[in-house]
């Protein structure tokens, strides 16, 4: 699958070599890093994606495993016994993706703090090299309509991943109900949360034709919009 390139500009420049996908529960997050890893591919990149979501029993990235390996994107699931975070085991095929500097890392973090705890186990390989930390913002969950509760989450995740955000991505859908009026009402909060938490607005995603639909809109084309190929429900 090729996205539109007249959407997004997405170039090797911009990535980081590391980027982690993470915010609260059913934000879109598996949907935005599974198109993500497939545009990184795009561009000629060795690409991994870590299915690091452990609190979700749902959908998630081992789900389109076959997939991505059809794409020639490599995947790591990896399992942490009993959630004993404190002494966790740590798969070998992470700390090997680490150190493999060829390899452009995704991962696909589960949701709110319980989700991204164990990303602290790993900090110190993090903070050997700069990397991108994406807030998936999703207006519609309930615990995420005001920048207050959203920031709540997002200082949790920080504190317990040890790391720091280095954008945002407005992904505010209803799944197959989303139009345009639903994507600029998220972006409405995604542009207040930039500015109370001092982070950018790295993407704004939706489907081709939603985004089509929004592109009249003079301040809308002033940010990188991302069209997604939709995984979740039976459009995948």
């Amino acid at each position: 699958m090729k996205n539109d390139a007249v959407f997004y500009n997405l170039n090797k420049d911009d990535v980081k070599r590391i980027t982690v996908i993470t915010g609260h529960f059913g934000s879109g997050k598996t949907e935005f890093a599974l198109n993500y890893a497939l545009a990184l591919k795009e561009l000629g990149l060795d690409v991994i994606i870590i299915d690091f979501d452990i609190v979700n029993p749902y959908f998630r990235t081992k789900d389109a495993e076959q997939f991505l390996l059809n794409q020639k994107i490599d995947v790591i699931s990896p399992e942490f016994a009993n959630l004993n975070i404190e002494n966790p085991y740590l798969p070998p095929e992470i700390l090997r993706a680490f150190d493999d500097k060829s390899k452009y890392i995704v991962f696909d973090v589960g949701g709110d703090e319980d989700g991204a705890t164990p990303l602290g186990v790993y900090n110190e390989h993090f903070l050997k090299e700069e990397y991108d930390m994406f807030f998936v913002l999703n207006e519609r969950r309930l615990l995420t309509q005001s920048v207050d509760d959203a920031l709540q989450i997002y200082n949790e995740i920080k504190y317990v991943s040890r790391l720091d955000f280095t954008g945002i991505v407005n992904n505010t859908h209803l799944m197959q109900y989303t139009n345009k009026e639903i994507l600029l009402e998220g972006q409405k909060l995604a542009e207040k949360f930039s500015v109370k938490t001092n982070i950018p607005i790295k993407f704004i995603t939706a489907t081709p034709k939603i985004l089509a639909e929004i592109s009249e809109y003079s301040d809308i084309n002033t940010y990188n919009c991302f069209p997604l190929r939709l995984f979740v429900g039976p459009g995948f």
